[in-house]
């Protein structure tokens, strides 16, 4: 038990983290994988829905959260405390209001994406509001850098959705969507534990300074463009799918999607780290891009290795985690989790102008987004040619994210921070 004691004291709070999204990620997987199994492709491609759409909530939460970790580092006592109260009475304004909307729209949704029920969509909108107030919990926590207590919000998040969806699969005889929308709803309130809301005050008449305002304005503005170009790269080729395709091929290229995007979702723990370390560095006048070289090399070299193990074996890979029913998919593996490395590695550069108030790298994300979409929108006559078109989108975005770096780096003879837009 000592021995244990010692050990963890000398594990930093950074490294905790790094253990526990590997958890989670793996946790994440292991539901998804649970589902594919026990549902198999057609009745998958609904859950493989849900989880999409618990992807772009996730988008959508981030903007909170990127912003409260940011100005959790550069604001201190009565502007802190100020800014915290109004994140979270505008993040459960802008849940409330989403929300609402997919109740509203839930049979239009059901029609849409070919679902048997429009419970699913009203169960999965009743839980956004608390989705969004955890974003911000978490984002005080991210900026603070205390990493043990945003770890555990991330694991009571998973570990809750994984047991009781399972526990409600099998005990409850309903419309297998629904379930798994009441499970996400579920653990969504486990979520919120531990959470920093002792001294939140939702009727705060205080205001931040004009120059504090206007730069917080700024920045959530930025954020959320950039988080809706995240959107719909990682994950309008799903949605499309599951609107073009038949349920069968729907829920096969799901499962190519939760395999090939394992590079992404271990890519999100660098992005954790990197923004409150750039936002403490740039605030101390330190260099910045070394922080950025690390975490790319380290996303480079685990691309690659996925990479290479998709491309040698993809029907062991499938079959050990979804069945024999999924082994039409094994072809394409290697070239999706390619497509997601790219976006992944972009990602980071993206991320780390972002944390720099750089306005360019959101611009370039929102046109290659759009030009994903309309690329499988012309071209869907096969899953083939939709993944294809995903390779060709994130080349190009990687491409012009490396250009531009370059070009602040060595265009102007300077760093980032020396060349910062207006």
């Amino acid at each position: 038990m000592t021995a244990i004691k010692l050990m963890l004291k000398k594990v930093s709070q950074e490294q905790l983290f790094m253990g526990s999204v590997l958890l989670v990620n793996g946790g994440n997987y292991l539901y998804n994988l649970l589902l594919g199994r026990l549902l198999g492709p057609a009745a998958f491609s609904e859950a493989a829905l849900l989880v999409t759409l618990l992807l772009v909530l996730s988008f959508m939460g981030m903007t909170f959260q990127l912003a409260t970790a940011k100005f959790a580092v550069i604001f201190s006592g009565r502007e802190w405390d100020v800014f915290k109260n109004i994140s979270y009475r505008q993040a459960s304004i802008v849940g409330l209001v989403i929300g609402v909307l997919i109740l509203v729209f839930s049979k239009q949704l059901q029609s849409l994406f070919n679902t048997d029920s429009h419970w699913m969509f009203v169960i999965f909108g009743l839980g956004i509001p608390i989705y969004f107030f955890m974003s911000v919990n978490r984002g005080a926590y991210q900026g603070r850098q205390e990493f043990a207590k945003l770890s555990i919000t991330y694991q009571t998040e998973m570990w809750s959705r994984l047991l009781l969806t399972m526990i409600l699969l099998f005990l409850l005889d309903i419309e297998p969507g629904t379930l798994v929308a009441l499970g996400i709803f579920l653990s969504f309130l486990f979520g919120l534990f531990p959470s920093d809301s002792t001294s939140i005050s939702f009727k705060e008449s205080r205001k931040l300074s004009p120059d504090n305002a206007k730069r917080v304005s700024q920045f959530i503005w930025l954020t959320a463009c950039y988080e809706f170009t995240q959107i719909i790269i990682n994950n309008s080729d799903v949605l499309l799918v599951k609107h073009y395709f038949e349920p069968m091929e729907a829920g096969l290229y799901a499962s190519l999607a939760l395999i090939g995007r394992v590079v992404y979702f271990v890519a999100w723990m660098f992005v954790m780290l990197l923004l409150p370390v750039v936002v403490q560095k740039q605030k101390d006048g330190e260099p910045t891009a070394p922080i950025l070289f690390k975490y790319v090399s380290y996303i480079g070299l685990l691309s690659a290795g996925i990479v290479v193990v998709c491309y040698f074996f993809p029907e062991l890979i499938i079959t050990l985690m979804f069945g024999d029913s999924y082994i039409a998919m094994s072809s394409l593996l290697w070239q999706y989790a390619l497509a997601t490395s790219l976006f992944a590695i972009s990602n980071i550069f993206a991320y780390y102008f972002l944390s720099l108030d750089h306005y360019v790298p959101v611009i370039l994300s929102g046109v290659l987004g759009l030009s994903q979409i309309l690329l499988v929108v012309l071209y869907h006559e096969s899953l083939d040619r939709v993944v294809h078109m995903q390779l060709i989108a994130m080349s190009v975005l990687l491409l012009v994210q490396l250009l531009y770096f370059a070009h602040k780096e060595l265009g102007r003879n300077g760093t980032p921070e020396k060349a910062r837009e207006e």
